[in-house]
């Protein structure tokens, strides 16, 4: 769910960039700048949700750009449809590095209290002057990690994503955002490799060329020798995780930290399903009737029919 296309943060190495293109808008700063503003986003979610077929799956805030930058203190349109979610006891994840998420931390514990709500911060730096260079206009990391310790005081189950992983730029800061997000009270943590796909490489190299002159070479053949060669990889599946001993290491590092400082690990959990309750009984686990109907294409015998679904949000 994205309330926002286009995003004010401004970060170098934003996947969503080349997105921004399908728009008629630039990758550069045209997506830093022309944010796209989705009005009509709570009433459409809202039929959407409102459809027999929906079977009240995680809906993430946001796989695309950031849902709290700073037009939603504005505009509401997250948290007014974050109580749409609540209206139809739909479980939400929010990933965000905006500490604006402060401003709904009433209803985010109150959808965490039904067991619908997990938020996490991207917090992929610890040295405040590094993230300014890369993430310009997202706030510092200590005010990330002061977010995380009020959502989770107020009984929000939070997480940190050291994200994206960047050989030789920021690897050596994961053991201090796991010490730090853990203290602020954050329970699960996950971590990507950067990728670089479309028009977002060039924006990232003249960012680092210009931030760190004297680093970017040296980031550069990092990330290829933690992507096998390679400075990106498309492929669904690989993308976010790299090949190799240089990937070994900095996958290890964070399992290690992880682990040591007692995260759960959220690759599987970034919202949570619903508890019984609160799904219904028309509304079972969808995970192993989808596995079920997928291996089923392969039978002799054709499958037997599914109940139709509704469309999903978007």
């Amino acid at each position: 769910m994205n309330p926002y296309r286009g995003c004010w943060h401004a970060c170098a190495y934003c996947y969503a960039r080349p997105s921004h293109q399908w728009l008629g808008f630039g990758a550069g700063t045209d997506f830093e700048r022309r944010i796209v503003v989705k009005r009509n986003a709570p009433r459409l979610l809202r039929r959407e949700l409102g459809r027999r077929g929906w079977q009240r799956e995680l809906v993430v805030f946001s796989g695309d750009t950031d849902c709290y930058q700073p037009l939603e203190a504005s505009y509401g349109l997250t948290r007014a449809c974050l109580e749409v979610c609540g209206e139809h006891s739909t479980p939400v994840g929010v990933i965000t590095k905006s500490a604006l998420v402060r401003r709904d931390v009433d209803l985010l514990a109150e959808l965490a209290r039904r067991g619908l709500a997990t938020v996490h911060l991207s917090i992929p730096f610890a040295d405040a002057e590094l993230a300014r260079r890369i993430e310009p206009f997202a706030p510092p990391p200590a005010r990330r990690f002061e977010t995380l310790r009020i959502l989770s005081d107020a009984g929000v189950p939070t997480g940190v994503s050291v994200s994206p992983l960047i050989p030789a730029l920021n690897d050596a800061q994961v053991p201090e955002i796991l010490e730090r997000a853990r203290q602020a009270g954050a329970r699960f943590a996950f971590s990507t490799l950067l990728r670089l796909p479309g028009e977002v490489r060039a924006v990232f190299e003249a960012r680092l060329r210009e931030a760190l002159p004297l680093r970017a070479e040296h980031v550069l053949s990092a990330l290829r020798d933690a992507r096998g060669g390679r400075l990106t990889e498309s492929a669904f599946f690989e993308r976010q995780r790299g090949r190799g001993p240089r990937w070994a290491i900095l996958r290890d590092l964070f399992e290690l930290h992880r682990r040591r400082l007692g995260f759960e690990d959220s690759g599987s959990r970034r919202g949570g399903p619903a508890p019984a309750e609160e799904r219904g009984p028309e509304a079972p686990s969808s995970a192993p009737q989808s596995a079920g109907r997928q291996l089923a294409l392969f039978a002799a015998e054709p499958p037997p029919p599914a109940r139709a679904r509704g469309r999903r949000a978007r």
